[in-house]
């Protein structure tokens, strides 16, 4: 009984050192993190064995994002979202209307047309197209007579663009029985063609018929084809202008392409999913050809101030004009010159022919160029001792005053290199 009560005692007293062991090693970082002095001789060799215990924490660093700079060119803008240019174009009175008649092409070709005329902000675009239309179907939109009203209407109309046909694929209104494309077709097309063009011809304005372009599909590419020899055919003799867009929507080959160059070069969409109609790149693209004929018409009757002609008389000439005789219907006069017009500069005189230099012998004398020359006398080279032919040296001076201060010309020597006279 005695033995099995030294044992638990003894087991009790181990227990207790060991609990002590824990505490005295639970409590040491705390009491190294209070003394200073173990960390500073520690660290003199070989650093403290609690150190790395107790470093902070890392805290994330929050980092600072500066805006990006933008380094493009930004064109400034007014409050109104236009740049100055247009705001400027916008302010010009719009004096020549160009309207655009037709279906959806017609309202892409618009749409372009106001982009590509830019350059002249007095020409103004009437967009009058209406989608889903053609000539073929009076009843849903009689353009014959819409083309009456417009001519005639109050809104000032100086050209006229039609740019229609990609829905004319079928019968027309009361002729069911007329397949398309059929000889009587033909010429009930072809009637509203012509009736379309002189509508506005009558009024003097010009027109602007644009054909249509090469379709996706093969069916509706030939169908376009052929619609495009009536409407060429007829416009043109009505004295009408086509612009034939074929070869410039298709490849090399004809065929149907659906990218294309825009007007900036940019290689981009120009046909719709559906192969037929136009993106606003394509109607932009088209416009091009357009406005070139615009242009023409446009500066046909607006000339440009000629920059040649009569300079203004004097007042002095005025006076001497009013004072001399007038002369009758009958007196013969003499005719004004047909000479070319020379141009003088007002502060140097007209210089006078530029002088001649003494003729050159056209070969030298032969000189050997591999003898050895003979140096006594240690004299390697010496001045020449052959005379100057008199006045050489006065016409040197002379013709080098009229090229250099005169500001003359000289006349190019035989077989020199600024000699271009034809040499058989």
């Amino acid at each position: 009984m005695i033995k099995i009560f030294l044992s638990f005692l003894s087991i009790f007293k181990n227990l207790r050192a060991l609990l002590a062991l824990f505490a005295l090693v639970a409590s040491a970082p705390e009491a190294l993190a209070e003394d200073p002095f173990s960390d500073f001789f520690g660290g003199l060799f070989g650093g403290s064995s609690h150190s790395s215990e107790h470093r902070a924490a890392p805290t994330s660093r929050m980092r600072r994002l500066n805006p990006r700079q933008d380094s493009r060119v930004v064109q400034k803008k007014t409050p109104e979202g236009m740049t100055p240019e247009d705001q400027a174009a916008a302010k010009t009175p719009k004096t020549y209307f160009v309207a655009v008649l037709g279906d959806a092409m017609g309202d892409m070709l618009a749409d372009g047309l106001k982009k590509v005329l830019t350059d002249k902000p007095e020409i103004g675009v009437l967009k009058l197209s209406k989608s889903d239309t053609g000539l073929t179907r009076t009843d849903v939109y009689d353009w014959v007579k819409s083309a009456k009203e417009i001519a005639l209407g109050q809104q000032k109309v100086d050209i006229a663009v039609i740019f229609i046909g990609a829905g004319d694929r079928q019968s027309f209104m009361g002729n069911d029985a007329d397949e398309p494309l059929s000889a009587h077709w033909r010429e009930l097309y072809a009637a509203k063609v012509n009736a379309l063009t002189a509508t506005f011809r009558e009024k003097k304005i010009p027109v602007i018929w644009v054909g249509l372009p090469v379709m996706k599909n093969e069916n509706f590419s030939s169908y376009a084809a052929k619609l495009n020899e009536i409407i060429k055919q007829r416009a043109t003799a009505e004295g009408a202008i086509f612009v034939d867009l074929w070869d410039a929507l298709s490849d090399e080959k004809g065929q149907y392409i659906a990218f294309g160059p825009d007007i900036n070069g940019q290689i981009v969409k120009i046909r719709t999913g559906d192969g037929i109609y136009l993106t606003p790149a394509g109607g932009a693209s088209v416009a091009h050809f357009v406005a070139g004929e615009i242009r023409k018409i446009y500066e046909a009757n607006h000339p440009s101030v000629p920059l040649t002609g009569s300079a203004p008389q004097s007042p002095a000439a005025d006076k001497t004009s009013i004072l001399a005789p007038s002369t009758s219907p009958d007196t013969p006069q003499s005719a004004p010159p047909q000479g070319p017009v020379e141009f003088r500069s007002p502060v140097q005189p007209q210089t006078s022919a530029a002088p001649t230099l003494p003729e050159r012998p056209a070969v030298g004398p032969i000189q050997s160029l591999t003898t050895p020359s003979d140096a006594s006398g240690a004299e390697l080279a010496k001045k020449s001792t052959d005379p100057i032919p008199p006045g050489a040296d006065e016409a040197a001076k002379a013709l080098a005053r009229h090229v250099f201060v005169q500001g003359g010309d000289q006349p190019a020597r035989k077989d020199r290199a600024d000699d271009y006279s034809w040499k058989p």
